[in-house]
């Protein structure tokens, strides 16, 4: 990086190592423009497009396209409490859906009408809706995952996975948790004991004034322009 005319980052740089490194330039990271935050209603709209009741609260818990056995497993143990007040929305993964399917006993269905206060999914599709739904997010901490929830402005919980290279994922938690812009659950901690998950997502459900300004920190993490801005860095240096 020594030899680069410009070097782009996805995560804001710290004032120490700007000065140090003219060269360094924050982009952002480039995400798609459905990211995006919605308001109350298109909020209610999304959870009942879901077949989740409205009025309720929504919790979302993705591992990422092929899941979190981590996450799967935390949640499977604290599910039966969760659901006392809170529904429920679980991204299992394809790499781990299988060994997940017996939730489905929680999935209960009416005549096309979801009874219960839960659903799980291989994975979804149109994850920016299915985010944009909720009131909190359970995730990990891969930094493409945090822009996207950064620009869809939600109250989040991440749980790191740590034997990643660099413990990249930590350190995107830890600054965040840092700027009060998200809460943060040590994945090792949650394994021996998932209720340590349950009593982070009480804590956020039932203050919505907490999630309101969590909400707005991470939002102002977000570079909607980052495609633009990634763009015109590499035009000017050309």
């Amino acid at each position: 990086m020594k030899k680069a005319k410009k070097v782009a980052f996805g995560m804001p740089i710290s004032e120490e190592t700007q000065a140090l490194h003219k060269n360094y330039v924050w982009t952002g990271i480039p995400v798609g423009p459905e990211f995006k935050a919605v308001s109350q209603t298109k909020q209610a709209s999304l959870k009942k497009a879901f077949s989740f009741n409205p009025d309720k609260p929504l919790v979302v818990i993705t591992g990422g396209s092929q899941g979190s056995e981590n996450l799967n497993e935390a949640t499977r143990a604290i599910l039966p409490e969760l659901l006392e007040f809170t529904s429920v929305a679980l991204v299992a993964g394809r790499k781990h859906y299988e060994s997940m399917v017996d939730l489905k006993k929680y999935e209960n269905w009416e005549k096309a009408s979801l009874e219960s206060n839960f659903r799980m999914w291989e994975f979804n599709t149109t994850m920016n809706e299915l985010m944009g739904a909720a009131d909190v997010v359970v995730s990990r901490a891969g930094a493409t995952t945090i822009a996207e929830l950064a620009s869809l402005k939600k109250a989040v919980i991440l749980v790191p996975f740590a034997p990643l290279p660099g413990g990249h994922q930590v350190k995107n938690a830890e600054r965040l948790v840092d700027a009060k812009a998200v809460s943060m659950v040590n994945d090792l901690k949650m394994v021996k004991d998932p209720s340590l998950l349950l009593t982070e997502i009480r804590h956020l459900v039932k203050s919505p004034r907490l999630r309101a300004d969590m909400a707005d920190r991470l939002h102002s993490e977000a570079r909607p322009d980052a495609t633009k801005r990634l763009a015109k860095l590499i035009l000017e240096e050309v």
